[in-house]
């Protein structure tokens, strides 16, 4: 006999299959799920409704149901669209491996250097470079190839969990930030900026250019900010911004220029005197392999001068 209970069953199922779905995508599927339950049962008192207030209390009875199993149907706003996005995630944030369970332990591993490389990506750049990337295969102590890490990596762009732009680079998509986001802010709490107008998670976006002022937001947010107001200014410091926000500092992709990331950043733990430890985000810069030319042309130089100096001595 159908109950109401089913239509959270076939919504999950419907949500499983997708992963990750919008506001409007989800009330349709809302709709549809209740029409077949009823369709099941007729005499089921069951209303679709477009209402905010109860399509929260629809998501509440969900993550009830879910709570049990460490689970809850998250969502999260889209930082290029502006859109809502929701996705069923694991709330246990102790683990990156929560969000591939068909990876393996060493393509989990390269995973989290890569999401640990663009947390860490200088002038809050949230991004990895396509070379950087490969690289990172370097920094693990197995036998992964280059050419296996072009495959992991185009196996997690193609699943969502990174998204690659037409500069080849390399940033965390919605579906990561929502699964990930427990795991982001434990590790890393002070690359993990929020937005000012929604205080969300910002990894592409503008800043104010006052400096020191801590003020960052999405592109879709600073477009409200000006329809409400009809005017550009910081909301923290007051400064006039320009009114199509061109001139703001960048957060994200954009705030870097190709060949900035060469060197990979690690976090470092330096001991005090305390029992605290002071984290330290340090630069790691890649050795030659053979030295340069500048380093021979030095080499030869000193040669040439020590050769004079025993000429000069006979």
């Amino acid at each position: 006999m159908s109950s109401s209970n089913d239509v959270q069953r076939l919504f999950l199922q419907a949500v499983f299959s997708r992963g990750i779905l919008s506001h409007k995508h989800a009330l349709v599927l809302w709709e549809k799920c209740i029409d077949a339950v009823k369709a099941a049962d007729p005499a089921l008192d069951i209303q679709f409704s477009n209402r905010r207030a109860d399509w929260d209390a629809f998501v509440a009875d969900i993550n009830d149901a879910l709570n049990c199993l460490d689970l809850e149907f998250r969502h999260l706003m889209d930082e290029a669209l502006g859109k809502e996005m929701y996705a069923v995630v694991n709330t246990r944030g102790d683990e990156i491996a929560q969000m591939a369970t068909d990876y393996t332990p060493v393509e989990i591993a390269y995973f989290r250097t890569i999401v640990e490389q663009i947390m860490l990506g200088p002038n809050e750049c949230y991004s990895i470079s396509s070379l950087a990337a490969l690289r990172e295969v370097n920094s693990l102590k197995t036998s992964m190839t280059k050419s296996q890490a072009e495959t992991v990596l185009a196996s997690l762009v193609a699943k969502g969990w990174l998204l690659k732009s037409k500069r080849g680079r390399y940033s965390l998509s919605t579906r990561t930030l929502l699964e990930l986001l427990p795991y982001l802010k434990s590790n890393y709490p002070d690359e993990c900026l929020e937005c000012t107008i929604c205080m969300e998670i910002v990894t592409r976006g503008v800043a104010c250019n006052t400096p020191n002022c801590q003020t960052r937001m999405h592109q879709h947010c600073f477009a409200k900010l000006r329809a409400r107001h009809g005017r550009s200014q910081c909301p923290a410091c007051q400064c006039d911004w320009p009114h199509d926000g061109k001139l703001l500092k960048p957060v994200g992709e954009a705030a870097i220029k190709d060949g900035q990331d060469e060197g990979r950043r690690v976090r470092r733990s330096t001991a005090e005197a305390s029992s605290d430890e002071e984290e330290q985000v340090v630069m790691e810069e890649d050795q030659p392999s053979q030295p340069s030319r500048s380093q021979r042309r030095g080499k030869q130089k000193k040669r040439a001068m020590a050769v004079d100096v025993d000429n000069e001595e006979e």
